[in-house]
């Protein structure tokens, strides 16, 4: 499960959509995101809420089939301002109630029968990624408690394999034999916070590690994350880039999220 527990990950799904919730309650909802290009911050309020309904539809059903994003009831933030906070809340409670209830019974996950507890990872992310989108819409500056962040890596550097089934369309992101170092410098995170990133074959083998690569990042592990996902440029993050710059950027370009 990486560095977090579940239930770690089920106390974060709370936080980042109070933080949300905070941030949308009495906001101008047309304001456009611009970590989320052609987003507003009522289209980002209402993927998220909409998102949580339907991983708990999943789980709640135990489907071992696609639910379509859009099917799942209540899927649309209130035209009442007065709900927009309780919509947002109860999404979170109903995911993480139908979670708790479903332990690690199999249930459908991107083509494939996980464990439910899958969900409560990816809910995680998606939360924290789309609470900064709106902290930084706001003018703030986001951090991602460090754990969490570590785990967040993890999660999206092996994401594009969950996805595809093993074709990574990231193959062309590195030369072939150049290796990508991540090294989040939080305390207490020892190995699970240093990632060797190397071109594979017709993939990328991604290996917990320290060694020396083409380039290197160093920072904390929420800067780390929020550059990867390209949420923060890389040059207003407070992280170190060592060696060959232009193999991150080219690393960057290659990975959207």
């Amino acid at each position: 499960m990486g560095c977090a527990s579940v239930e770690r990950f089920y106390a974060e799904i709370s936080a980042s959509t109070a933080t949300l919730a905070g941030l949308i309650d009495g906001a101008d909802l047309t304001q456009a995101v611009p970590t989320c290009p052609d987003w507003t911050l009522r289209q980002l309020a209402t993927h998220v809420g909409r998102a949580h309904r339907w991983a708990g539809e999943i789980v709640a059903t135990r489907s071992a089939e696609f639910i379509p994003f859009r099917a799942v009831p209540d899927g649309r933030l209130p035209d009442d301002p007065g709900r927009h906070v309780g919509w947002l809340h109860d999404g979170a409670e109903r995911l993480i109630s139908a979670l708790r209830a479903a332990g690690t019974d199999p249930v459908w996950a991107f083509g494939q029968l996980r464990p439910a507890s899958f969900w409560a990872r990816r809910m995680t992310h998606e939360t924290a990624v789309h609470r900064a989108d709106a902290e930084i819409a706001a003018g703030r500056q986001p951090v991602i408690e460090a754990s969490i962040a570590a785990d967040g890596i993890d999660e999206w550097l092996g994401f594009e394999d969950l996805l595809n089934g093993g074709q990574d369309s990231r193959r062309d992101a590195l030369g072939e034999g150049q290796v990508l170092h991540i090294h989040a410098t939080d305390e207490g995170l020892g190995e699970a916070g240093e990632w060797l990133v190397r071109r594979d074959g017709d993939g990328i083998a991604v290996q917990h590690g320290h060694r020396q690569g083409d380039v290197a990042v160093r920072g904390p592990a929420s800067a780390l994350l929020l550059v990867l996902v390209r949420r923060l440029p890389a040059d207003d993050a407070p992280v170190q880039i060592i060696g060959d710059r232009a193999v991150l950027d080219h690393w960057l370009a290659v990975t959207p999220f």
